[in-house]
């Protein structure tokens, strides 16, 4: 990963076994004391001669790419053709060493070769890709060798879970009692096996560390031992980050380490077993299959369905085993809140998300008679893979052949869906995940705490150094998935997540023309989401995310790119198609290599890799006092010791002499990194924008459908309602325009609008206009005549709005709640005034005011209204002041002598074109508000714009700010937009001004 010690891997699970004096974690390692034959070295990557052409300008990038990662003399592949974490080997984040290699990384190359059979029609580098990783990745049966013994009514034996390493070892208790593996048989009666068909997450390629283990030949074979070797590091709660970690070996058989080998450091028992344990990252795996899922859908187009078809079959299988990541760690029902809660008896156990990880392990000694497996209790949303659960559940080819499997995946993807739509933040972003085991140990949550089905809500699942979901990679890597959903199936659930998430990115995504490019990188999060009501689900109006800070993470650009792609390509989107083709570009253009794309990183972090605990405080590495051990070089594990002292080969590596210079003294190291996943992720971003947006096409000139069944369903003396059939487009539908006779009265969204202030008593006439993207607008509606009431009809208010109060409130928002009113006809909204301005509409009895100012008082008071146009008097007035803010608030300035800089760009079609603007203030003070004007000088018209409140008479267009992006510091820059139409010529506007001062 590509911020500093951002891990993917699950941080443990302390399980179980079926023997009293045994114990069992959730991690790593083969299983046979003989030293395997030397491994005969294959040839890296590529298999055979790529292809080097491509007709088209994104597929000749994804071609290019494909052959630097390809290049043996690049170094992505190891000589047995697996591919490292990174080309470098001085690198410290999820893995502790550049040349190890995750399931991630595998999951990513899935993606690539898919990719490659798509533009090439080539399948065999997918196939062999597949068959690299069901080598070396999914431990084969010789390193599972105790399977048989597994007994599903005992899955495993309970060991709490800390927060600190210092409070490990876990004593394991066999007092707290397990759930019953509900799919164990049925997995073993459909495949003939005990054997588990799933990644292990993490492996030393080059047996750096010297354990020695590789796949089907050994178990801690030695420094001397060739090949990769499975391993393991977090392990040790929430709060171990990857520079407090002891790597250990996954087979354990007390070579190294201490005299229970590595076991006694993670758990308490009486007597240790020689074992073996391996943990799966389950959004690797689901990406994994993900990918099949695209290879078969492109291959079946292709006509070379059956060149696939025995790979996908094994994606299927993986997501058959993929289902233990649905259940609770040690099979509890869901809503546990004490370690003695009932243990369940079946999908009661189900939370049915993908959560962090599940394991397995058994003893190393076939006639010892034992193993054990876990799911895991904690769900984090960057995790879901709802895309996966849908084709596991609705693609033949990838069904799984358990009876139950299908069912499992059906529950699964809408559970996923829900889950994302409780963590939604009022702003978009997603907020962390949940867990059945608060604290780690089936604690009752905090009184207050949300919850979804009984799971309470982490805003930092699974980890917090650093914490868990300040790293925008999971939202673009989780929300990429939604948007392939949305891409295939047209999912509404999907869609809305979307419509809401994409904008805010957007806001706060910067591509300039100079070069330089900046997405979000450090989110912060406030309050919670509402507790989860599945038939009334929250408004959330109470949980905000904030961008923190912004980078340049080449690999989630990529990805980001590609959600752009998928959601543009099927929503019409203007704003996000050209984000992801701005992104793109940029990178290609200005972060290009000889090995790849890369940008400068300063690693500030590194300064941890010589620290140490003093008693069990401080960033080092804890060790139990009195215990004692050595790494298979010698290195000694001790109390005091650091990253660096049981990993000193590190200071043999080449760039090893600028780190020293930083613990030295000196200034942070600066590296440019090429990570497998994140090359992975480029091209195959170039791959999906040249088959869904790059390829050109012949411009859209054809109208939306003319809107039909125009009604009105309520009028009033003084209104008219209105609500009409959607229209569709090839592009899709934008928006409506609502005219009364000839006169363009306003334009909606949806589907319904209302007339205000008219005559009673009058007759009217309606019609309405579908507009799309590229700027065709349908032909009128048939026209409905409406007669407004008379006003000798009801003259009565409805009561007044009692019990005005607010539950919540931020620095910049407000949240109100009132006692509903009555009335004859009966109460249609409310009106939400800030002292005596109208701020606000609402129809039930609830209100978020926004854009407000830290630490200052505001008075609100509620005004109920009728069918009949009838007002309330006010409510009592309710005085709230909002909270302090993070940081002073900026001085106002809104005089027309503000400095500012406009940059205009417009690309054009036909008679449509899509506007980018930049606001600039120049000034030396802040914008508390800011208004844009410019006029059109060629009789262009505005048909939607994102980012402010568009409006425009005549030729003169206005563009106030909106709520989030009113504040404008000095020398800061906002950037907008708009599509638009013209006749044939379309000149940019020559002047602008904000605020009413002109601009340069």
């Amino acid at each position: 990963m590509s911020r500093h010690t951002r891990r993917r891997s699950p941080w443990l699970a302390l399980a179980a076994v079926g023997a009293a004096s045994c114990v069992a974690l959730a991690g790593i390692g083969p299983a046979f004391a003989a030293p395997p034959a030397p491994a005969a070295v294959v040839a890296a990557a590529p298999v055979k001669t790529a292809v080097t052409t491509a007709s088209t300008e994104y597929a000749q990038r994804f071609l290019d790419l494909y052959n630097e990662i390809h290049d043996p003399a690049n170094g992505y592949f190891s000589p047995q053709g697996i591919p490292y974490h990174s080309i470098e080997t001085l690198i410290v984040e999820a893995p502790d060493y550049g040349h190890e290699t995750t399931s991630e990384a595998y999951s990513f190359w899935m993606w690539l070769e898919a990719s490659y059979g798509q533009v090439t029609g080539d399948w065999e580098p997918f196939n062999a890709a597949w068959t690299t990783m069901e080598k070396y990745m999914i431990p084969q049966a010789a390193d599972q060798p105790t399977n048989s013994f597994y007994d599903p009514s005992k899955p495993a034996t309970y060991a709490a879970e800390y927060d600190h390493p210092s409070k490990y070892p876990s004593q394991i208790n066999s007092g707290v009692a397990s759930g019953v593996d509900p799919i164990g048989a049925e997995l073993k009666s459909t495949y003939g096996t005990s054997d588990v068909y799933g990644m292990h997450w993490i492996a030393d390629v080059d047996n750096k560390y010297g354990f020695g283990g590789s796949p089907g030949g050994g178990c801690n074979t030695g420094p001397a031992s060739t090949g990769t070797s499975y391993i393991n590091t977090f392990q040790r709660g929430t709060q171990e980050s990857v520079w407090e970690t002891i790597t250990q070996p996954s087979c354990d058989n007390f070579k190294y380490g201490g005299t229970n080998g590595y076991l006694d450091l993670f758990t308490k028992d009486a007597s240790y077993a020689k074992q073996w344990k391996y943990t799966n990252a389950p959004d690797a795996d689901a990406r994994a299959i993900e990918a099949a899922y695209w290879a078969h859908t492109w291959a079946k187009a292709q006509g070379n369905e059956s060149k696939i078809a025995a790979t996908v079959a094994k994606a299927a299988k993986m997501g058959d085993y993929l289902r233990y990541s649905l259940f609770d760690k040690y099979f509890k029902k869901i809503g546990c809140t004490a370690p003695s809660c009932a243990a369940g008896t079946g999908r009661d156990s189900a939370h049915y998300l993908q959560s962090w990880y599940y394991a397995w392990g058994g003893a190393t000694d076939t006639s010892a008679g034992w193993a054990w497996r876990i799911g895991s209790s904690t769900s984090h949303f960057g995790y879901q893979n709802p895309m996966s659960a849908w084709a596991l559940s609705n693609v033949s080819v990838l069904t799984p052949k358990s009876p139950t499997a299908k069912d499992d995946w059906s529950k699964s993807l809408d559970r996923q869906l829900e889950f994302y739509q409780w963590l939604q933040s009022a702003e978009g972003g997603i907020a962390g995940g949940a867990t059945n085991s608060w604290g780690g140990g089936y604690g009752a949550p905090p009184a207050g705490t949300s919850t979804f089905y009984g799971m309470g809500y982490q805003v930092a699942p699974v980890y917090s150094d650093p914490p868990s979901n300040q790293w925008f990679g999971m939202q673009v890597w989780s929300m990429e998935r939604v948007a392939e959903l949305y891409y295939a199936t047209g999912d509404a659930r999907a869609k809305k997540l979307l419509d809401k998430w994409v904008p805010w990115a957007i806001a706060n995504t910067e591509v300039n023309a100079n070069g330089t490019w900046a997405i979000p990188a450090t989110l912060g999060w406030s309050g919670q989401p509402d507790t989860w009501n599945a038939t009334s689900p929250g408004t959330n109006a109470g949980l905000h995310v904030t961008v923190v800070d912004k980078g340049q993470d080449v690999g989630i650009a990529g990805d980001y790119a590609k959600l752009l792609t998928y959601y543009g390509a099927k929503s019409g989107d203007a704003a996000a198609k050209s984000t992801a083709k701005a992104l793109l570009d940029v990178m290609w253009e200005n972060n290009r290599d000889d090995k790849g794309i890369s940008t400068t990183e300063t690693r500030e972090d590194y300064k941890r890799f010589d620290d140490v605990m003093t008693g069990t405080t401080g960033d080092g590495v804890y060790v139990p006092s009195g215990w004692s051990g050595k790494m298979p070089n010698g290195d000694a594990i001790k109390p005091g010791v650091s990253f660096l002292d049981i990993r000193s080969w590190y200071k043999n590596d080449p760039d090893w002499p600028k780190v020293q210079a930083y613990l030295d003294g000196g200034p942070a190291p600066e590296f440019n990194y090429h990570r497998f996943w994140a090359q992975a992720a480029i091209a195959t971003a170039m791959a999906d924008y040249d088959r869904l947006l790059g390829t050109p096409t012949t411009p859209d000139t054809t109208a939306p459908t003319v809107p039909t069944g125009l009604t009105s369903p309520s009028k009033t003396a003084t209104s008219v309602s209105l609500s009409w059939t959607a229209s569709t487009d090839a592009v899709g539908v934008t928006g409506y325009d609502v005219y009364r006779g000839t006169t363009l009265v306003g334009t909606a969204t949806g589907t319904t609008y209302t007339d205000t202030g008219l005559t009673a008593s009058t007759a009217y006439s309606y019609t309405v206009r579908a507009k799309d993207a590229a700027g065709n607008i349908s032909a009128p509606s048939t026209a409905l005549a409406v007669t407004t009431s008379a006003t000798g009809g009801d003259t009565t208010a409805p009561t007044v709005p009692t019990g005005l109060t607010s539950p919540s409130k931020t620095a910049t928002s407000v949240s109100l709640s009132w006692t509903a009113s009555s009335d004859a006809v009966g109460v249609t909204g409310y009106d939400v005034y800030r002292g005596t301005t109208l701020v606000g509409t609402a129809t039930g009895t609830t209100y978020t005011d926004t854009g407000l100012t830290a630490s200052t008082a505001y008075s609100y008071t509620v005004r109920a209204k009728d069918a009949a146009g009838n007002i309330s008097a006010p409510s009592t007035a309710l005085s709230v002041t909002t909270n302090a803010g993070p940081t002073p608030t900026p001085t106002v300035t809104t005089a027309p002598t503000s400095s500012c800089k406009v940059t205009y760009t417009a690309n054009s079609w036909n008679t449509g074109f899509t506007a980018s603007v930049k606001v600039t203030n120049t000034g030396t003070t802040a914008l508390s508000g800011w208004t844009l004007g410019f006029a059109f000088p060629s009789g262009q018209k505005v048909t939607q714009g994102w980012s402010a409140n568009w409006s425009q008479s005549g030729t003169q267009v206005t563009a106030a700010n909106a709520a989030w992006n009113g504040n404008l510091a000095a020398g800061a820059s906002v950037d907008i937009g708009f599509n638009g139409s013209h006749t044939g010529v379309n000149t940019a506007p020559s002047a602008f001004t904000v605020n009413g001062a002109a601009c340069s």
